[in-house]
């Protein structure tokens, strides 16, 4: 079963989809995280084909939008990590709170951004048991290297960012943030899955994730995929690697 929900993070509205799969459960169940100006939804509906992977194996999927993006309330300008993490934590509750969910068996998965509020996530709350990271971003001052937009943020008080609009207050808050020194603190398993040509992220970002944690851990390169994984080939093998991840760990 696919049905649209909503939850509310910080007196706005979030809008996602929640998957089922056949039965009463109760299941172990993944929240997956988009990335920065992504949706819940995510480039050739990659995160539609993972959640269904995910029922597959007999586990609950969930994707929202984050405040500001997509369907939700809020704008996109005022949007930032510290938010989104918040917003993250609140998805863990909106399962928990779900008589298909087993609440003791949460796993999250993110991309790029999204990656960084997973790996936060699973560092803050202890109800996180599995964790798998898509080209996921490490090192925030990759936001720092964007030169010109940083320069109109502290010169106007906002980027223009292809059209979303992106307060300074972003930058401010991002400085404070560090999903390495968070995910320190989480003892479960982690997949990290990159492409090696990825022109967004760097390769490099999957090895600092991997020295970061201290549990057991998997690194799956995917060899001349991009960003989002924008091939079926590529695609295919970063959603049966991670549903089978998850399967085999929830």
């Amino acid at each position: 079963m696919e049905k649209p929900v909503t939850l509310v993070s910080q007196g706005e509205q979030m809008v996602g989809m929640l998957h089922l799969p056949e039965g009463n459960g109760p299941f172990p169940a993944v929240a997956i995280y988009h990335g920065f100006t992504g949706t819940k939804v995510e480039p050739h509906r990659l995160f539609v084909k993972m959640s269904r992977a995910l029922v597959q194996k007999g586990i609950v999927a969930v994707s929202f939008d984050f405040r500001g993006s997509g369907d939700s309330e809020g704008d996109f300008a005022d949007m930032t990590v510290s938010g989104e993490i918040a917003d993250a934590i609140r998805v863990l509750d909106f399962l928990q709170e779900q008589p298909e969910v087993d609440g003791e068996r949460l796993g999250v998965l993110g991309l790029s951004m999204g990656g960084a509020i997973a790996a936060s996530v699973a560092g803050l709350d202890k109800r996180v048991k599995c964790l798998a990271l898509w080209a996921a971003v490490a090192k925030f001052d990759i936001f720092e290297r964007e030169e010109e937009l940083l320069r109109q943020a502290r010169e106007q008080g906002y980027a223009d960012i292809g059209g979303n609009v992106l307060n300074y207050s972003f930058y401010e808050d991002v400085r404070k943030q560090d999903p390495l020194a968070l995910l320190a603190g989480y003892p479960g398993p982690a997949l990290i899955v990159h492409g090696d040509a990825d022109p967004t992220v760097p390769v490099e970002h999957a090895d600092f994730y991997y020295e970061a944690i201290t549990g057991e851990k998997e690194k799956f390169i995917v060899s001349g995929a991009d960003h989002t994984f924008n091939r079926y080939e590529w695609e295919r093998a970063v959603i049966d690697k991670t549903a089978a991840w998850f399967h085999s760990r929830l």
